[in-house]
């Protein structure tokens, strides 16, 4: 499809409603508000993936490469069967089509830096007068696109700092946090790029994902390479399928073949619940245990319904000694382990627990908080987490919005700016030229500012002209996001 008629409706004849002669419009991305409590940075990340992907990819090839007329005459039969005959015009969309590029300049802040709510992420204007129409049309485009991958990075880096403060806490093997949050997450995201950007957020704070297409993601767009780094990854896992054709009567028997024969050696991801879990926990286990004591590698347990955190941990009030010990004391009790230097039980390493359901960052807290109440390491156990986290989420979640601060009209320039006098605050924006500065660690914005301050600060130009200026690297982002 035509990059233009990826759009809102109401975009296409903005250019005819601006005052005679603009020459230019300004504006910025910014999180303007969170709904999540104690969550007042947000994870930047996405914009290149548009660049390359939209505006330099799509645009090459199903704008600029295709003939003139043809565009020209699908877009104006687009508009004009969806407004009626109008005036809409198609000089402007021929102007472009001749200059061969996205006469647009980028400025943004590092992806993977934590950017404060209400300071933007980046700026954006047109280089050349004819073409201030373009700023503000690509709100809607760049809107799907960005505000997702921006969400889910800014959530998995709230999973990591539990995880991590948990296993700095308790556990002798810190480094496995990397593997401790998994993604999940793509059947029940909103479709195959929506899964993807989010996926590709996901593994900037982790390392586990079952999303495959994150993996091709950053090859493409973010200079990574899985010959030699690791993007992502996981381990040979079960379904219940695979465990209910086994039948119930044949449970045991099926465990015994996945351990023994199909995978002799490595990590396998057991589903074991799909009927009764303390019985695989009691009964099976204790039948295998020399042969899953003397494997080389990992056997890991996945249950996936009731309440995870009781699951896992334990519940006082349950009416079995088993639904009271929880899954990794049942575990413990049949393979024991060792305890670390700081105090807490670590399973032996051919035995583990994920589990994948209904998981938030509130549940992974009061999991590993349980289990250091009961002595025991936070990681002795992975957390599954999928669309329950990821999609449960909408661009309002931090507010996200691009708005236009500034423009030039008969060669003068004009800070605008809104501010409802029905609103909260939150629809306030800023005004002006922006200008962003490091104070203590930290992105302060500066607005009203004039244009030779503007070229100074924090954000840098990414794109100008249908080049991109600075491509960013998957190692080069994680550390961004790490903070180191």
């Amino acid at each position: 499809m035509n990059p233009l008629l990826l759009t809102d409706g109401y975009k296409v004849d903005h250019r005819r409603q601006y005052p005679d002669n603009t020459t230019l419009v300004y504006s910025n991305w910014t999180p303007r508000k969170s709904r999540i409590d104690g969550v007042e940075e947000v994870v930047f990340f996405g914009l290149q993936y548009f660049l390359k992907k939209y505006i330099i990819h799509d645009f090459e090839e199903y704008f600029f490469k295709r003939p003139k007329a043809e565009v020209v005459a699908k877009y104006s039969r687009r508009i004009n069967n969806y407004l009626g005959e109008n005036q809409v015009g198609i000089k402007h969309i021929e102007d472009l089509h001749d200059l061969g590029y996205i006469p647009m300049v980028f400025k943004a802040l590092p992806e993977g830096a934590s950017v404060p709510i209400r300071v933007p992420m980046f700026t954006m204007y047109n280089t050349l007068p004819e073409f201030f129409w373009l700023t503000n049309y690509f709100e809607t485009l760049l809107s799907a696109v960005v505000w997702l991958p921006c969400n889910s990075a800014t959530i998995a880096k709230q999973y990591r700092i539990v995880l991590d403060q948990y296993a700095k806490e308790t556990s002798s093997i810190p480094e496995f946090v990397d593997w401790q949050g998994h993604d999940f997450s793509m059947r029940g995201m909103g479709g195959i790029e929506a899964a993807v950007t989010s996926a590709a957020g996901h593994l900037l704070s982790f390392t586990g994902t079952d999303t495959i297409p994150a993996i091709e993601f950053f090859e493409e767009y973010y200079n990574a390479n899985s010959d030699v780094e690791l993007i992502g990854g996981s381990v040979a896992a079960t379904e219940h399928s695979v465990m209910c054709m086994g039948t119930t009567e044949g449970e045991y028997e099926t465990f015994k073949r996945l351990i023994y024969e199909i995978y002799p050696k490595g990590i396998v991801s057991i589903v074991s619940d799909t009927w009764d879990l303390w019985k695989v926990l009691t009964d099976y286990l204790p039948r295998l245990k020399q042969e899953i004591i003397s494997r080389e590698g990992k056997v890991v347990i996945r249950p996936d319904s009731g309440d995870p955190v009781d699951i896992i941990c334990g519940n006082p009030n349950g009416k079995t000694e088993q639904e009271k010990k929880g899954v990794i004391e049942l575990l413990w009790d049949v393979f024991g382990g060792t305890t670390n230097s700081k105090g807490f039980k670590e399973l032996i390493p051919q035995i583990g627990a994920i589990y994948g359901d209904s998981i938030t960052v509130e549940r992974a807290t009061n999991i590993c908080e349980r289990l250091k109440a009961k002595g025991f390491a936070s990681t002795n156990v992975v957390l599954g987490i999928g669309s329950f986290t990821y999609q449960y989420n909408t661009r309002d979640t931090f507010g996200f919005a691009m708005k236009a601060t500034y423009g030039e009209v008969n060669g003068e320039g004009r800070a605008i700016f809104k501010d409802p006098i029905t609103d909260d605050g939150t629809k306030k924006s800023a005004k002006g030229l922006m200008k962003i500065e490091l104070e203590n660690g930290k992105y302060k914005l500066i607005d009203q500012v004039s244009w030779e301050e503007e070229k100074q600060g924090e954000l840098k130009e990414v794109f100008r002209d249908g080049k991109l200026l600075i491509d960013h690297s998957l190692i080069e982002i994680r550390k961004q996001v790490a903070g180191k």
